[in-house]
């Protein structure tokens, strides 16, 4: 039986079967059409504005090393105008984050974008491993995912841009949309198929690989031979996460459009009138002036909690109570520095006008 011709050309030999698409092309038809897709993201919901210093959170995994590189790429292909750095966490994973910033700066030569790593070390006084030690490894993730995502506002405050990207990719958000589901988190499961979030107190956020398959992404970083760190983080195999991880295989397995299909749903919901009544407003931190639903912030609270001995208080409702009939915070203890947006964001507002128009 003779080659199959890529069903995109018609004339070089195909060599993959793209996981989203079952198309059977060749490998430079893979890249224009991955890259395409990832360019018509980005201008449908207009994420872009020329002149935007844009950060890529880099963590040297596969994710956001084939967004840095893609974002380099159709930045000079399509003129976006955009100043991009690589901006990295140190969570202090000894074995694991170590490796993979090693990674990420060779990335910073690859690409030839400016980096910034902020540990956690620094603005908390922690790290993931001095944590662990404390609270073993039932609730790290939530103290990981919370410091993770103050850190890279703070790090986008010190480069002073309007914007981060992050590598999420299709696989994730369905899986955030199960794990809402399987929560019966309704506030949530509206909102976490956004593309672009943005409050009047935080940096734009942006996910350009929304509708990118995760297998996909493997293929497109293994057929351009890019350099990237493959293991995965060392105290995130218990994360409830991983549950509907395997759920959504299984799903794909069995029908690849699944993934779609859940992001979709996930659109399709949104919180009624008694749901949102029901949410907190947004006010900020007392302590560190970082938005909060509370007086203070979950970055402040788990830190609290940790460097008084108490790391579960901020973690469940009752050891929480526990911490607060202790009495108030003693003055010596450590607190994050105080938070202040970036200039730009202070100043700039996106206005779709001036937005990149949509191409194909």
């Amino acid at each position: 039986m003779p080659p199959r011709t890529c069903a995109l050309c018609d004339d070089a030999r195909a060599i993959l079967k793209r996981p989203k698409t079952g198309q059977q092309i060749c490998k430079e038809c893979f890249f224009y059409v991955f890259e395409t897709e990832v360019h018509n993201t980005i201008t449908e919901a207009h994420l872009f504005k020329r002149g935007d210093r844009v950060a890529i959170g880099a963590s040297g995994g596969k994710d956001s090393t084939v967004l840095a590189h893609v974002m380099k790429t159709l930045n000079e292909r399509y003129g976006y105008g955009l100043e991009l750095f690589l901006l990295s966490i140190d969570e202090g994973i000894t074995g694991y984050r170590d490796d993979s910033l090693e990674t990420v700066k060779r990335n910073q030569q690859q690409y030839e974008m400016p980096l910034k790593i902020l540990s956690y070390d620094e603005l908390y006084g922690w790290t993931m491993d001095a944590i662990v030690s404390q609270i073993g490894k039932k609730n790290n993730c939530t103290f990981c995912g919370v410091f993770r995502r103050q850190a890279l506002d703070r790090g986008a405050a010190i480069l002073n841009v309007d914007h981060i990207l992050t590598g999420h990719n299709a696989d994730d958000i369905a899986e955030t949309v199960l794990m809402n589901i399987m929560r019966g988190d309704i506030a949530r499961l509206g909102r976490c198929t956004s593309i672009c979030t943005q409050g009047e107190d935080t940096i734009k956020r942006s996910k350009p690989f929304k509708y990118a398959y995760e297998k996909e992404i493997v293929m497109y970083a293994y057929f351009k031979k890019l350099d990237y760190f493959s293991t995965e983080c060392i105290y995130s195999p218990d994360a409830y996460r991983g549950h509907a991880r395997v759920f959504l295989k299984d799903l794909e397995a069995a029908r690849p459009s699944a993934i779609i299909d859940i992001i979709h749903s996930g659109e399709a919901f949104e919180a009624t009138g008694s749901v949102k009544a029901t949410q907190k407003s947004q006010q900020t931190c007392k302590r560190c002036g970082y938005m909060s639903s509370n007086e203070l912030c979950k970055a402040c609270t788990l830190l609290e909690g940790l460097e008084r001995g108490m790391a579960a208080a901020a973690v469940t409702d009752r050891a929480r109570a526990k911490l607060d009939a202790e009495g108030p915070a003693p003055a010596h203890l450590r607190q994050i520095p105080l938070f202040r947006l970036p200039e730009t964001v202070q100043s700039n507002h996106v206005d779709p006008s001036v937005s990149l128009p949509a191409q194909r």
